[in-house]
């Protein structure tokens, strides 16, 4: 009986054992990793398609940005405590915009210099001499004579940027070659001073970082055009977030000035003011619509040349003070003045010498006023 009993048992057992190992229901020992397997699991092969479209995006900005993006270094000979001369490199960056050579930067990126050195992104050398300089905006054009067909970045229109709108930013921050930092239009139209206390108009601010080395390189909208020239940063030190870029359609005004032969600088009308529209305007009895309302006229002005007229007192509008009885300009040249900065940005498509038709609305009427602009210097427009 107990043969029968563990004869019984062991063909169980045995039928247990096939039938579980038929279908895998027993641990199995991990597989020995080859020798020359390595020590993680994951894809062989990175895979584009894992990317997401922005940052495809980015990739293929920079890879058109890059190698037309340069780094400048300037000599600039300065004096020590015992007055011994000595030279003193500064750097930042720079854009190719044609095959010839013709780079943009900014002014302070080559100002007192005697020597200009560029660096294109394959490291090969050029010196560089100075055509063109518009320090009220704080643009220059320096050239190279180039040994090779150099890459160019297209530039575009920074009237139409709008806040909210991508943008990246390729520099050499801190001398690091290359670097590129993506983000926003935070802002546009904003006024700051620079280190010698000069006003730069119309600034597009971005939360791209931007540092000390960025000067002069090229902010980019994600379709690879140029739209501004980085410049500055808030505060001192490096980025907090607050960067600020010269729109670029003053760069294609200083060019035009350089062929042209026409006035340098930032044609000045000698106007002072603020935007108005909406409740605001109507509330001052003025087009809904709004325009510049003119508070000061600078004396000997070509506004005040023009007879353009400022404000004649102050009534207070809610919690706003407000100066009344100037004349609101409407228009430059046909475009309307709609916004905060539409008088920079106007007024930054010409040169000095050059005239203006202002349309005004002036004691219940509309009227066309011509302005011969000068280059005269001054916060005023």
């Amino acid at each position: 009986m107990k043969f029968r009993i563990f004869i019984i048992a062991a063909l169980l057992s045995g039928a247990f054992l096939f039938i579980t190992t038929r279908t895998g229901l027993l641990p199995q020992r991990l597989a020995e990793p080859a020798n020359n397997s390595p020590g993680w699991s994951g894809p062989a092969v990175g895979r584009a398609a894992g990317l997401s479209s922005d940052e495809l995006n980015n990739i293929d900005i920079y890879k058109q940005a890059h190698d037309a993006t340069v780094n400048i270094t300037s000599t600039v000979y300065r004096r020590d405590f015992f007055f011994n001369v000595y030279p003193s490199k500064e750097s930042g960056s720079g854009f190719v915009i044609n095959e010839d050579g013709l780079i943009v930067t900014n002014n302070h990126v080559i100002s007192g210099s005697s020597k200009l050195q560029v660096t294109m992104a394959d490291q090969s050398r050029y010196d560089a001499q100075v055509l063109d300089r518009d320090p009220s905006n704080d643009l220059a054009l320096i050239k190279v004579t180039p040994r090779k067909k150099l890459l160019l970045l297209r530039l575009g229109d920074s009237d139409k940027m709008q806040v909210g709108q991508k943008v990246l930013a390729i520099g050499n921050p801190f001398g690091l070659s290359g670097t590129l930092t993506t983000g926003v239009i935070s802002s546009l139209g904003r006024d700051i001073r620079d280190e010698s206390g000069r006003v730069l108009e119309g600034m597009m601010q971005t939360d791209a970082a931007i540092n000390p080395g960025n000067s002069g390189g090229p902010l980019l909208d994600s379709q690879g055009n140029v739209v501004g020239v980085n410049t500055a940063i808030y505060g001192p030190g490096g980025n907090i977030g607050i960067g600020f870029a010269m729109p670029i359609n003053r760069v294609k005004a200083m060019m035009d000035g350089f062929q042209t032969s026409r006035g340098r600088g930032r044609p000045k009308m000698g106007v002072s003011g603020i935007y108005v529209a909406g409740d605001l305007a109507d509330a001052l009895e003025l087009p809904s619509q709004g325009g510049f309302l003119v508070y000061d006229v600078a004396p000997d002005s070509p506004a005040a040349a023009a007879g353009i007229r400022g404000a004649r007192r102050s009534v207070y509008v809610g919690n706003t003070e407000v100066g009344i009885g100037g004349d609101l300009i409407m228009s430059i040249d046909g475009q309307a003045v709609d916004r905060q900065d539409s008088l920079n940005r106007l007024l930054a498509r010409k040169r000095p010498g050059d005239s203006v038709e202002l349309t005004i609305f002036r004691a219940g009427r509309m009227a066309k006023v011509t302005v011969n602009l000068s280059s005269s210097t001054g916060e005023r427009l």
